[in-house]
């Protein structure tokens, strides 16, 4: 008999991605062969983190010219885009990874954005809400969150500082249902010695593990990792997610990877969506409504005082 019931087990891949700065064909081949290597192994979703087809420092490089990224950054309907759109399409995955994105040909306007394609092919891209630092000297300002429908409910989207520093972002896929939030992300690690990496996991996983303590999320990161240019990349790739402890209060795992890993390698395993209830925007008991209440927050920005 057939439900209408969301499916809760799910089979996630999350990449520790080593990129090749400017090499968008070699980048390409590994997002194409990683994704064929985690459907094989049975992985129903798999995020690559962000920028990852021409790589990160190729735009924040100052030396290079805007011109030459404009040329090189494609369209959403673009080869690069259709390349891995048909591998999706052919082993029955969605498909997640950062790129830079113009709206037409001729556009001269680019963006940081996560493309995002399923089983039955190109599903949308979402463009970074709030670019971080140098970003803004290449990328234009997303407007609008993005959230898509699977068998297991709606899945949301951010990129990086988006995850980090905005809360609300993630809690408004949350009170728009979603169960799993999805982070493609480039946080870098200090040239690596002695302290560098406990540094970078005190940058990198608190914040994540903040909003699953505050909405009872699953949160999956894929992070970049080794040398892209100037930069040395942290990797951490991982997926989080709660728990609840006897006294009912929600704690942090980690279910698949390893925020101190930082070797070039796909993570796969197998999550439970159940266990995402979703506490402050379901219905408390006590209350009869949900303690999570947007129309007051509402108020507090349109306040017409405030300067």
């Amino acid at each position: 008999m057939k439900t209408n019931r969301a499916k809760d087990i799910m089979n996630i891949a999350v990449m520790n991605f080593k990129v090749w700065t400017g090499d968008k064909e070699t980048n390409l081949a590994h997002i194409e062969e990683y994704t064929v290597a985690a459907a094989k192994r049975g992985a129903d979703l798999v995020l690559f983190p962000e920028m990852c087809l021409m790589g990160y420092d190729y735009f924040i490089d100052e030396t290079i010219p805007m011109e030459q990224k404009i040329a090189v950054t494609e369209t959403a309907q673009g080869p690069s885009v259709k390349r891995i759109e048909e591998v999706a399409k052919k082993y029955g995955v969605y498909v997640i990874f950062g790129m830079s994105e113009k709206m037409s040909e001729d556009a001269t306007d680019l963006y940081n954005s996560a493309v995002v394609l399923g089983p039955e092919g190109f599903i949308g891209t979402y463009q970074k809400i709030h670019p971080f630092g140098t970003e803004n000297l290449w990328c234009k300002k997303g407007e609008t969150p993005f959230m898509f429908d699977t068998e297991w409910g709606p899945i949301g989207l951010g990129i990086c500082y988006d995850s980090y520093q905005f809360p609300e972002l993630v809690r408004y896929y949350v009170y728009k249902g979603a169960r799993l939030y999805l982070n493609p992300t480039a946080v870098i690690e200090e040239i690596p010695n002695e302290g560098s990496r406990e540094a970078f996991v005190r940058c990198y996983t608190p914040h994540l593990e903040y909003s699953v303590l505050a909405s009872s999320v699953y949160i999956a990161s894929a992070n970049l990792t080794g040398y892209d240019n100037a930069s040395y990349f942290g990797g951490g790739s991982m997926v989080i997610g709660p728990k609840t402890n006897a006294f009912g209060e929600v704690d942090v795992v980690r279910y698949i990877g390893d925020d101190r890993d930082y070797q070039a390698k796909m993570f796969i395993g197998t999550i439970d969506l159940s266990l995402a209830v979703r506490h402050q925007c379901t219905v408390n008991p006590y209350a009869g409504t949900p303690d999570f209440r947007p129309e007051i927050y509402k108020k507090f920005y349109e306040d017409p005082e405030e300067k």
